[in-house]
């Protein structure tokens, strides 16, 4: 599963500059020094100072606002005001460039963006046309309503908080789309890191509108009379398979034994169909509750191939029961998957491809879930813990509440949440520094003993290539 997205504030320096190439460019004004901004459809014409101008090459939707601050800073000799850029993004915002109609006399929501009131004291605005959300308070929200209709030094002096706070919420609004004229910009481009081998998607298609096609025909499947039904095949298999747990393990041994290595690839392709089931599971449960499913890919994960869908949309679920049968929807599958292995296993002659193949499925099935219920990692254990516990970015959150904590800062956690963050946080941090340190030391050995001259060499040009400066492109001017 894909989740968590904009859930947090962005740090300030780390904000995107937004994307305005689709309605505007740069030209240089004939009779002095100075830039102007141009609508590509219309007559409206903005003028900004030189650098001004250099900055806004920038904004292409890739940059943060600290890269541009540094790219500013270079142009000058004396330093820059280091909040030359948000001043910036301040004006664009004043002068309306944000909207290419520029018939809003405020800043105007999507008319496709709606708000969404959680039981859990929050609530969530959510953009369906680009599958974009964000989570605030209940003040954020009643800014946010008031941007419309009043400035944003109004709004500030009405609610006691500073112009850059507004700022913050404006830019957020910006980066998810949410303001009329606005996309959100594309993930910026990040130079390849080695750790990116570990665990890396591949993004294939929206499987939405099939989804939506075919979820009509299989509603059933959430109704009462298949609960019960379900709750009783699983139980019945469950008891199976204790009774039967000498003979299973038993069977692993034998096959270990007499195939050996040639079991990976049939164990590798019957892994691949789980997990494939698996995500379904996930994405017809999220539709069947009106959500919308943008993306499905593969996905590696130390080398082994999965597959992956987008459920971000599950966090504006308002039911907190429906967000965790969206999560637990992937392990249910794969438990009928292992009940379905373990029946036909018992079923099956012990002569036949059946026999073995349904052992197999069965054995994909119940090492996927054990690895997949970890709530150490990022995986359905640990977004089941989050919406179990209604605590979105429980890790970041765990390590910010440490933070906080040791630079003697304010809390702002429940009491329930500081007890569970206070107890999630050391084991998180341990699990990453242990796994993460015992997979790069043996990966390393590896290299080190069997190719350590290629290795240097390959690590020799990463560096080079890693610490090369990029090229600086941006808005072209005419």
């Amino acid at each position: 599963m894909n989740a968590e997205n904009y859930l947090e504030a962005i740090p300030l320096l780390d904000w995107i500059c937004p994307d305005l190439t689709p309605y505007w460019k740069l030209a240089k004004s004939p009779n002095s020094d100075r830039i102007i901004l141009k609508a590509k459809n219309g007559s409206v014409v903005h003028t900004f100072s030189a650098l001004e101008g250099f900055a806004l090459r920038y904004f292409t939707g890739q940059f943060t606002v600290s890269k541009v601050q540094k790219f500013c800073q270079k142009e000058v000799e004396n330093p820059l005001d280091p909040n030359f850029v948000i001043h910036l993004l301040q004006k664009l915002i004043d002068l309306n460039i944000l909207s290419p109609e520029h018939q809003q006399t405020g800043i105007q929501l999507k008319t496709c963006v709606h708000w969404i009131e959680h039981p859990d004291g929050y609530w969530i605005l959510r953009n369906p046309e680009d599958v974009k959300f964000i989570q605030v308070s209940q003040q954020d929200k009643t800014i946010i309503d008031q941007l419309e209709y009043n400035s944003p030094e109004i709004i500030a002096a009405e609610f006691c908080i500073s112009q850059s706070y507004i700022r913050q919420l404006l830019q957020l609004l910006t980066v998810t789309g949410m303001l009329e004229g606005t996309t959100p910009p594309p993930p910026p481009k990040r130079k390849f890191n080695p750790m990116q081998l570990l665990y890396f998607r591949i993004p294939l298609f929206n499987p939405d509108f099939w989804l939506t096609q075919k979820i009509d025909k299989i509603r059933w499947i959430w109704s009462q009379f298949f609960t019960i039904l379900l709750i009783l095949f699983l139980t019945l298999s469950g008891i199976i398979g204790y009774s039967q747990t000498s003979e299973i393990i038993l069977m692993g041994e034998q096959l270990i034994n007499n195939a050996g290595s040639s079991l990976i690839i049939p164990l590798g392709l019957l892994t691949l169909l789980v997990v494939t089931l698996h995500e379904l599971g996930h994405a017809f449960t999220l539709k069947h509750y009106g959500g919308i499913v943008p993306e499905i890919g593969l996905l590696m994960i130390m080398f082994m191939p999965a597959a992956y869908t987008n459920t971000t949309d599950s966090y504006c679920l308002v039911k907190r029961y429906q967000r965790v049968l969206v999560v637990a929807a992937g392990v249910l599958v794969q438990l009928i998957i292992a009940a379905i292995g373990l029946l036909l296993w018992n079923w099956s002659n012990p002569s036949s491809a059946l026999y073995t193949t349904s052992y197999l499925l069965m054995t994909a099935a119940l090492l996927t879930i054990a690895l997949n219920l970890n709530p150490l990692s990022k995986f359905d254990g640990y977004y089941l813990m989050v919406a179990l516990t209604g605590i979105n970015n429980l890790r970041s959150r765990s390590f910010q509440f440490y933070k906080n904590l040791l630079t003697g800062k304010p809390i702002h956690e429940s009491p329930h949440n500081t007890w569970f963050l206070a107890f999630y946080a050391p084991f998180s941090f341990l699990y990453i520094y242990f796994v993460l340190g015992f997979l790069w030391i043996r990966i390393l050995d590896w290299f080190l003993v069997h190719i350590p001259t290629l290795f240097f060499m390959l690590l020799t040009l990463w560096l080079i290539y890693y610490f090369m400066p990029n090229k600086k492109p941006g808005i072209k001017k005419n």
